[in-house]
């Protein structure tokens, strides 16, 4: 196995390459790296053959969309990511081969819905689940710490404690830690309950990162137009959420509400299919497009797209606009798919 660590700062980005058929993988990549990930690659004689972002992260500009369009690899995520063009979706157990090397995907949700941690080899690539002396942060939407100790503690912790760990992020100098070391030295978790540990992650009070909303949101809808102007965190957690039930329970009310499903078109008719009689509206066209909605000002509008996060955004954007009876799918035609409710394709 090639290895290689690329970006030598507090975010980590990792090269993993196939000795026998120098096919390569880049773990956790940043957009303003693009062009240092090209030349490593270059340098190396590797191929890039996929991309894996570990969640949709928070704190900075994903990598995978240049990359994915310059080199013609493969973008990979769990498949509780919200962004639409992901190439290949795993679910916990899955696996995927590089080369001779195997990639196991173990789905470790908390810090985000989505978060999953990759096994290769000797090592595991942890993401922002299990940091080395600490733990990802549970206070972006859709974190939750008891999900977090679980995912640690049944999932990770339950790995040979000779295992390398190597995180997403660190910004203590450390390069790598092993499962062992974690389980009795990390002060965040090791030897604290669940309880504990909800009560501790509740009550951090760190301040959120620079432009989060920006680089979230960007991530989460693969929409990088500077010019965009995404809603405040404090927007997007006053759009009312419905379950999959309470929706199809509308739908079939006397005064059922307009669907606006806001993914992209390949996926409007995609694998997942969407809500009978739904209006495909793509999330990128949104706001030059809402005066279509006009005409059901006074009707109840529900929100719709993958994991019902994109249409979150929708929905905040909207009750920007002025629109006051706007609800979210929570989970996204995941849970409605999930539920076995009806689509069309």
């Amino acid at each position: 196995m090639f290895f290689h660590e690329l970006n030598r700062s507090g975010c980590k980005t990792y090269l993993v390459g196939c000795e026998r058929t120098n096919l390569a993988l880049l773990v956790d990549p940043l957009k303003d790296r693009v062009d240092r990930y090209l030349a490593a690659l270059a340098y190396h004689h590797l191929t890039l053959e996929l991309i894996v972002d570990s969640h949709t992260h928070a704190d900075h500009r994903t990598g995978v969309w240049d990359l994915r369009e310059l080199s013609g690899a493969k973008v990979v995520m769990h498949r509780r990511a919200p962004a639409p063009h992901i190439d290949i979706h795993v679910d916990d157990g899955e696996r995927l081969q590089l080369g001779s090397l195997q990639l196991t995907f173990i789905y470790t949700p908390g810090h985000t819905p989505d978060s999953m941690c990759i096994l290769v080899g000797d090592r595991v690539f942890t993401g922002d689940t299990l940091l080395i002396g600490g733990t990802g942060r549970t206070d972006f939407p859709g974190g939750d710490p008891g999900a977090q100790y679980d995912s640690i503690t049944n999932k990770l912790f339950a790995l040979p404690d000779s295992l390398l760990v190597f995180p997403a992020h660190d910004y203590r100098g450390n390069l790598c830690s092993t499962i062992g070391e974690q389980k009795k030295s990390n002060g965040r978790i090791a030897g604290r309950s669940r309880e504990a540990y909800i009560s501790l992650m509740n009550n951090l009070g760190m301040p959120l990162p620079a432009k989060v909303q920006e680089a979230l949101q960007a991530n989460e809808s693969a929409i990088e137009d500077d010019s965009l102007r995404f809603p405040t965190l404090a927007q997007l957690n006053e759009v009312r959420q419905l379950g999959p039930a309470e929706v199809y329970k509308r739908l079939n009310s006397p005064n059922p509400p307009l669907v606006v499903d806001v993914r992209e078109a390949d996926e409007f008719n995609g694998e997942l299919g969407h809500i009978p009689g739904s209006m495909l509206l793509p999330l990128r066209q949104l706001s030059e497009r809402a005066q279509e909605l006009e005409k059901y000002r006074e009707r109840e509008i529900i929100l719709v797209c993958r994991a019902g996060v994109r249409s979150t955004t929708a929905a905040a954007i909207l009750g920007g606009l002025g629109f006051e009876n706007v609800c979210n799918l929570k989970g996204g035609m995941l849970d409605w798919n999930d539920a076995q409710l009806p689509i069309e394709r």
